[in-house]
């Protein structure tokens, strides 16, 4: 039990493809008041070339490169040209500042807030903390383990396996940039009450005893890491490798999701989509979702393809329904997971997050 204790401590430290976390400096680093007014100059500079990005992206596509304003290759290539710079700028700047942000919610700092909480409290809590904490697929495992062995309830566990995918900063500021912010708005409220509401439920149905057992065996013998006393120095620098760490990962995801959104922009029929992920066809919200759970992909890819899809006719609900399953309930996700539940619990688990999608998606196609 000794050895297998220390492989778990091992496990449950965060990854370093998802962490972003500190690493050693070289040389004499920038004092903190330095770094802030080089940020703010930054930010004086992002915001300038921001907002030249449509104009400049027209000029490219048809006064340098010659193609008329009505052909659907021009529509096509004005569309990547201006939304690919435009999302990976709105992407750095949010990443970085919630970067920061995460430098405050270390893994281990995270279990101990949720551990011993009120279930129904609980929940909230890890719902609203899965949108700042640091999650991918590589580190489903060892978060999962982190949070059971520190004796977070298994519901608010999965609360937050839900919200942090699901509703984090790549998802909304995309749909910030790409849909507006009532939409955006409208999302990380249904998102985190699908993550809220789903973590309850499956708490009351009282699945412990579908975790692997080695896993119970390990609630109340895992080893606690230290915090660590971060300066205001390392916070910044927190957030500049994150921007490293997250915006290095998924900016091809990013360009490919444009791409291909691109591509539909231009060339698919106006109202095309509306015959078959419209609100007439009522079966189209569970489509999406069947859909959607094989495949696999994030925000970052999957977000300017519903964009896409919305401008030729298709239903918020149903594209907000098909992007929601992609995220919060794909395949490669299920088989990690595997390692630690049993197949029961994980079938609950896409149950009863699937229902609560199918809800957020009709309710958006009736309201809307």
């Amino acid at each position: 039990m000794e050895n297998i204790q220390k492989d778990i401590g091992s496990l449950i430290e965060q990854p370093a493809c998802c962490s972003g976390g500190k690493k050693e400096s070289k040389g004499k680093p920038r004092s903190t008041s330095t770094q802030i007014i080089l940020g703010l100059l930054g930010i004086g500079v992002w915001y300038t070339v921001y907002y030249q990005l449509e104009p400049l992206s027209r000029y490219l596509t048809y006064d340098l490169i010659g193609l008329g304003k009505d052909s659907h290759l021009g529509a096509s290539i004005q569309f990547f040209l201006y939304d690919t710079p435009k999302v990976m700028m709105l992407l750095t700047l949010v990443v970085y500042g919630v970067g920061i942000i995460r430098s405050f919610f270390t893994p281990e700092r995270t279990r101990k807030f949720l551990a011993g909480k009120r279930e129904s409290t609980g929940n909230v809590m890890a719902a609203l903390l899965g949108i700042v904490t640091p999650f991918c697929s590589c580190s489903a495992v060892p978060l999962f383990l982190g949070f059971v062995t520190a004796g977070v309830p298994l519901g608010v566990t999965f609360s937050f396996l839900i919200s942090a995918p699901m509703v984090n900063e790549i998802a909304l500021v995309l749909l910030y940039g790409l849909l507006g912010w009532k939409v955006a708005a409208l999302y990380l409220v249904t998102g985190l009450l699908v993550a809220i509401v789903a973590g309850w439920v499956i708490g009351r149905l009282g699945m412990e005893r579908h975790m692997e057992d080695w896993v119970q065996e390990l609630r109340a013998n895992a080893d606690v890491m230290p915090d660590e006393n971060l300066t205001w120095s390392d916070r910044l620098k927190h957030g500049l490798d994150a921007v490293k760490d997250i915006v290095g990962k998924v900016w091809i995801y990013v360009v490919a999701g444009i791409a291909v959104g691109a591509g539909i922009h231009g060339f698919v029929p106006e109202n095309f989509m509306a015959s078959i992920m419209g609100k007439g066809a009522w079966w189209s919200v569970p489509a999406a979702v069947v859909v959607g759970i094989p495949m696999y992909s994030n925000a970052a890819g999957i977000v300017p393809v519903i964009h896409a899809l919305l401008e030729k006719g298709a239903a918020l609900g149903t594209v907000l329904a098909f992007m929601m399953s992609v995220i919060a309930l794909s395949l490669p996700e299920m088989v990690i997971l595997r390692k630690v539940l049993k197949p029961r619990l994980i079938g609950t688990f896409i149950g009863v997050v699937g229902c609560g999608i199918l809800l957020v998606g009709y309710l958006f196609n009736i309201i809307i």
